[in-house]
């Protein structure tokens, strides 16, 4: 049995043949630009509304006249409590209720209608919300585009990580399957800085540049959908199964793709018999993925990532880059967060994601800890920072970076491709959904509770998130299996080969060791 929840490779799995096509390529590269609009929202989201994007108070004043009014009659330089404001997080992190509602109803679109279909009206929802944002004359205005912006982001983070890891091949899946957080990470720096260009634009309307140019992604996933192929699964599912035979020898490449096809076909019928998907999630032997789409999610919104950029723009401003340190914060730490993402693409499918796990969680926890004493030892605990050295300023910089590098390359990325991976045919529409939605829910919490939290702990706040960080890496160290080089409909031996997960995995569900082939003709099923 393997120790701490190590499983070894694929060789008693099996190893479909194909190739890392140009064509599957460009079509997973487009399809991962669907979360574009997930990043630019973030990142305009805490410009205008928080940060530099509106110096001069208007979007403020014109919407949120009473927090305006509070903001401009404090005086106080205290840098724990400067932006506690809980009408601005309500508004802000409303969206991802929206984004919740939204996956429920995406779970449902995904299976029976398609990934395609879904994509597209998660490009079309989003359009809708930034061109009602853009065009705002009163507070109802933003708050039905921000309504919309989270229905569309319900829908793409709902279908586009499941199309990448069912159209992928498996040697190559994680890979692809990283180029959606990619797509984010690109999304928060572009809007970082267009923002804080639109922000200079005289006469005080840039905003509405920032809040409308979410089109732009919207529309790069809107028609991107229309041209996409859909996923041999999908098709299969939907009795297109001579068009999914087609296809998926374009996707791999090769004409040996019968031992695939009909392990896809096999698990479509299967899934054909479970009528009530969120139901079955609450099955005994689905209890490993289903503690998987709960827990890995909620563990991703409590690394800390929020805290640690917040306070990136003091810091550079300390460094001496004056009134571009907001830029210059946004830049560094965005072209970080960007190249450590490409590192987890590169190592991926060769180092495996319980590694990247495990390295990311300890180097974030190491950072974590000598930032909190930094900025405890610098801004106490009234949060006036007084003269901070530039050396000072400096190292604490950098152990941001190491930090941010160190989520970038292992919960960033991997909190959205490992529930993606794992779960059965039967339930992958459903179980997907779930992950979003606690996503969404801890996305939510975290929002409204963070700047009344780093207003209360102070400092101490580092050291809460850092707790959290050894729980969910002491968690991936015994309970995560590897599911590197893995065929998706073939993941169940992941989990029968695990020390804890083996004891829900019985014979009856799943018979010998897993393995599931159809017999002659694909007219029957049979186990292996």
């Amino acid at each position: 049995m393997p120790a701490a929840g190590i499983v070894p490779g694929p060789g008693n799995g099996k190893e479909y043949p194909g190739n890392l096509t140009l064509y599957v390529t460009i079509t997973c590269m487009v399809a991962a630009m669907g979360g574009l609009i997930f990043g630019y929202d973030i990142g305009i989201s805490v410009c205008v509304f928080f940060r530099w994007g509106d110096v001069d108070g208007l979007v403020l004043k014109k919407f949120f006249p009473s927090v305006y009014e509070k903001q401009k009659a404090d005086s106080s330089t205290n840098q724990y409590c400067k932006f506690d404001s809980q009408t601005l997080t309500m508004f802000t992190s409303s969206l991802y209720l929206a984004a919740l509602a939204s996956s429920l109803v995406a779970s449902w679109v995904t299976r029976k209608l398609g990934r395609k279909l879904s994509m597209l009206f998660g490009g079309l929802l989003f359009c809708a919300g930034a061109l009602i944002n853009g065009f705002a004359q009163k507070v109802w205005m933003l708050i039905v585009g921000r309504i919309f912006l989270g229905f569309g982001i319900g829908f793409a983070n709902q279908s586009v990580p499941l199309y990448l890891s069912e159209m992928a091949p498996y040697k190559y899946r994680g890979a692809l399957n990283i180029g959606f957080q990619l797509s984010i990470t690109i999304g928060i720096l572009v809007a970082n800085v267009l923002n804080y260009f639109f922000a200079k634009i005289k006469g005080g309307w840039g905003w509405r540049l920032s809040l409308g140019g979410a089109v732009v992604p919207a529309l790069i996933i809107t028609i991107g959908s229309l041209v996409l192929p859909e996923t041999p699964n999908s098709m299969i599912e939907r009795d297109q199964r001579e068009e999914a035979r087609i296809k998926l020898k374009r996707i791999r490449g090769v004409e040996d793709i019968e031992e695939e096809f009909n392990d896809l076909v096999a698990a479509s019928e299967a899934s054909r018999k479970v009528e009530h998907p969120w139901r079955n999630l609450l099955q005994r032997k689905y209890r490993p993925q289903l503690t998987m789409a709960i827990l890995i999610p909620f563990f991703q919104q409590l690394t800390g990532i929020n805290v640690i950029m917040f306070y990136a723009p003091v810091l550079f401003k300390t460094i001496g880059f004056g009134s571009d340190a907001a830029l210059m914060s946004a830049v560094i730490t965005g072209v970080v967060n960007v190249g450590s993402t490409l590192v987890s693409i590169y190592g991926v499918d060769k180092w495996g994601r319980r590694f990247l796990f495990l390295e990311g969680g300890t180097q974030m926890l190491f950072c974590q800890i000598v930032v909190a004493a930094c900025i405890g030892a610098k801004f106490g605990i009234d949060g006036e920072p007084g003269h901070l050295p530039k050396w000072y300023a400096i190292v604490v910089v950098l152990f941001i970076c190491i930090y941010v590098a160190g989520f970038a390359w292992s919960w960033g990325p991997l909190g959205w491709l490992v529930p993606s991976e794992i779960f059965p045919l039967e339930i992958r529409s459903a179980a997907q959904s779930i992950n979003v939605s606690v996503n969404m829910i801890f996305t939510f919490i975290i929002a409204q509770v963070f700047l009344v939290m780093l207003c209360h702990l102070k400092f101490g706040l580092f050291i809460f998130f850092a707790f959290f960080v050894v729980v969910m890496t002491i968690f991936v160290y015994f309970f995560l299996p590897e599911t590197k080089n893995i065929p998706i409909e073939e993941m169940v031996i992941v989990w029968k080969q695990h020390w804890f997960w083996s004891r829900f995995m019985t014979d009856v569900d799943y018979p010998a060791n897993g393995a599931v082939e159809m017999g002659k003709g694909g007219n029957s099923t049979k186990y292996v």
